[in-house]
């Protein structure tokens, strides 16, 4: 759900450049974006590290484990490639005057990947693109990592590793898991900006693999969870503190980066504290709901930002004006995730897997 408005804020955003941008650009959109922008992937990432440790424990040879993550991450992304994400860079095409309209034609030629016009749409020198499916590369890489090191995190150095993190309580879980984010920050940010394109993200890989470690090592150990619970407010405030300093320094005619990055990773790991505890606290219990979230997310993951160019496509001949036009979109969004998912991709056996869910179970 957060995704979806965020993505859909990049839409109407001022000045932050995406596929397609509404002639109703709002600057004051730029505060709550960047709010939570800061720590939004991270706190992806380092779910994703818990579900792997799920996925890790046990006998698990680390080879099958890197083949079930091949199964459910990459073929929804070549999938995703060639299917849901085609339309986001016809329409990014079509804006910027890249290719001219029509559809069918366009798919041709993306099948064959190219050639385009240098800048036709994100990722088109490579003849075809991964759009927002950036994240399911990038996950399977760090899997990928994590199952090679599970011999060594299986044994008396990783154990010993995983009770020193677990066993951080009051400001050393505040302040120590953030020191590393704060070095990447400091040192691999200036020189390395992101890029999402695998190869080339000096800084986001250091930084998403460490959460994803940190998501890993924490797992379901309950004293760790207690304490991120005990500790939510205080963090809550603390990341309220260190954002609203950030904002306030980057509104003042200074020239202190190091400062901004500083504030800005201190914000990241407070924020991530107060979002766990939180959780922890209030939303750990049974949810009639929980199963077929668990199971739409994927799905709705892999829809929703082509959905939302759609709309966006869609809505702008109409020029419903600033507070119509976004909720129609939001709407329609969020619509169609569910049609799609619900009425569709969970029927047909053979789409599952293209949208990264299992084969149905068996009544019995």
């Amino acid at each position: 759900g957060l995704l979806i408005l965020y993505h859909l804020g990049m839409y109407y955003v001022a000045g932050w450049p995406w596929h397609l941008k509404s002639a109703h650009a709002a600057e004051w959109l730029r505060w709550p974006m960047q709010f939570v922008n800061i720590w939004r992937m991270d706190l992806v990432f380092l779910v994703s590290g818990i579900a792997f440790g799920f996925l890790g424990k046990g006998s698990a040879s680390p080879w099958r484990l890197i083949g079930q993550r091949a199964w459910r991450l990459l073929i929804p992304l070549v999938s995703g490639m060639y299917v849901v994400v085609s339309y986001q860079a016809y329409a990014e095409a079509v804006a910027n005057g890249s290719v001219a309209p029509g559809f069918l034609a366009f798919m041709q030629r993306y099948l064959m990947r190219g050639p385009w016009p240098k800048g036709a749409f994100a990722g088109s020198d490579f003849g075809i693109t991964w759009m927002h499916l950036w994240y399911l590369p990038y996950l399977f890489f760090y899997s990928t990592v994590m199952a090679l090191l599970l011999p060594w995190l299986r044994g008396r150095a990783g154990r010993r590793l995983a009770t020193a993190f677990t066993g951080l309580r009051g400001w050393k879980l505040l302040v120590l898991p953030a020191l590393p984010l704060l070095l990447y920050a400091l040192v691999l940010a200036p020189r390395f900006p992101p890029t999402h394109d695998l190869l080339h993200d000096g800084y986001l890989h250091p930084l998403y693999f460490t959460v994803f470690a940190y998501g890993y090592l924490m797992g379901t150990n309950a004293g760790l969870w207690a304490e991120l619970a005990r500790l939510r407010h205080t963090a809550l405030a603390l990341a309220l503190g260190l954002v609203a300093l950030f904002f306030a320094l980057r509104a003042l005619p200074l020239d202190l980066p190091w400062l901004l990055r500083s504030l800005r990773t201190l914000y990241l790991w407070s924020a991530l504290v107060a979002i766990l505890g939180l959780a922890h606290r209030h939303l750990n219990r049974p949810w009639p709901w929980l199963d077929w979230a668990n199971e739409s997310v994927y799905p709705w993951y892999m829809l929703h930002q082509t959905l939302i160019i759609a709309g966006a496509v869609l809505l702008a001949r109409w020029q419903l004006g600033p507070v119509l036009e976004p909720a129609l979109l939001t709407l329609f969004t969020a619509g169609g995730c569910w049609l799609l998912t619900d009425v569709v991709i969970r029927r047909v056996r053979w789409l599952r897997p293209l949208f990264g869910l299992n084969p149905p179970s068996r009544p019995g």
